[in-house]
């Protein structure tokens, strides 16, 4: 039986050492300047020994809390532990009522201001750290009702989520701008996505790395293929069978060998429908994998390049099951959440 151990915050009755500096001049010399009993909620605790102390420099007093204390009524174990029971999966009156057997009694709002602090804290810490391939993945999900379009950003090289931002990621223009300021932060060099233009468009001006997830691209031209089967001449069906096999091996010399195929097959004009004809239709794939081979081989010669978007996917995966749990979001603010706390697993 598989064991989970969840490390908490340490949490002090009183303090076991002095203050280091003043937090106003940054002074180093204290006179003691009483205490108090500060009563805090805490599923061990009840009141902890608060000391104050008084600067010989700006003679100003402050206090000194112990391990796990701030200003604030709940310790810093107590706010961690509200976010865990909500990332797994209890709601904001489940989550008060699972604290109620520790001797707990807090309100949903205390409930729902500790996760927003989680959040926040958790994008302050990753918001200059050093990101270089970073995965891009739009979703639609529910917020005050209505289905929304979003722009995901991940981390694959630790899963983690980065930012999230109101965009619809077929707009490349928007997608640029919500890019951009990640790529200067970050320092990103890669970008991982699905096998939208707008994707390929904003990687080519921003000059980044673009590999395309494998799984998309094997699905739509595994459909087409087979669509392609009932329609075009006998005599070319051994083109379907060799893009399969080009596109399970992915070799260097792929790209070569689709443009090559592509002049052999005769091209022809369109009708007045102006629909392609199934061999113009095989015509437009093998040009346009020709053209976009290297972006499905970036992983082939950086091998911290992940060949698949899995990681951004399983991120947004575990945002919409807390969406389903809470029947949709309520708020901007509660989607963020959920995508930095759920989205980050336990890790936080």
């Amino acid at each position: 039986m598989s064991i989970v151990m969840l490390s908490l915050p340490e949490v002090k009755q009183k303090t076991e050492n002095r203050p280091q500096e003043c937090p106003y001049c940054q002074g180093a010399t204290f006179q003691r300047w009483g205490k108090v009993i500060k009563p805090v909620r805490d599923n061990r605790y009840r009141k902890v020994t608060v000391y104050r102390y008084r600067c010989c420099h700006c003679k100003r007093t402050f206090r000194h809390y112990p391990v796990g204390i701030d200003r604030a009524d709940q310790t810093e174990r107590l706010r961690k532990l509200v976010a865990i029971f909500w990332v797994l999966g209890m709601s904001l009156r489940g989550t008060c009522l699972a604290l109620s057997t520790f001797g707990v009694r807090l309100s949903h709002m205390s409930v729902w201001r500790d996760l927003q602090e989680q959040a926040e804290m958790l994008r302050k810490r990753r918001q200059w750290q050093g990101v270089r391939v970073l995965g891009l993945d739009g979703a639609y999900p529910l917020i005050a009702g209505k289905k929304r379009p979003v722009l995901i950003a991940v981390d694959l090289g630790n899963g983690q989520p980065m930012a999230i931002g109101q965009i619809d990621e077929s707009n490349p223009q928007a997608v640029r701008r919500f890019l951009e300021p990640l790529v200067q932060r970050l320092g990103v060099s890669v970008i991982v996505t699905d096998d939208l233009a707008s994707f390929r468009t904003v990687a080519g001006k921003l000059g980044l790395e673009h590999q395309v997830c494998q799984f998309h691209v094997r699905r739509w031209v595994g459909r087409t293929l087979y669509e392609l089967k009932e329609s075009i001449p006998e005599e070319w069906l051994w083109v379907l069978e060799e893009i399969k096999s080009l596109l399970a091996e992915l070799a260097p010399t792929g790209k070569r060998r689709l443009f090559e195929i592509w002049k052999q097959i005769p091209e022809r004009r369109f009708g007045q429908s102006g629909e392609r004809s199934p061999l113009e239709q095989l015509r437009y794939l093998l040009i346009r994998l020709s053209e976009h081979w290297d972006s499905y081989r970036v992983f082939d010669w950086q091998k911290d390049v992940p060949w698949t978007n899995n990681g951004t996917e399983q991120a947004i995966g575990r945002m919409k099951i807390r969406s389903r749990t809470v029947r949709g979001y309520k708020s901007w603010a509660g989607m963020q959440s959920a995508l930095l706390l759920t989205g980050s697993g336990l890790t936080w």
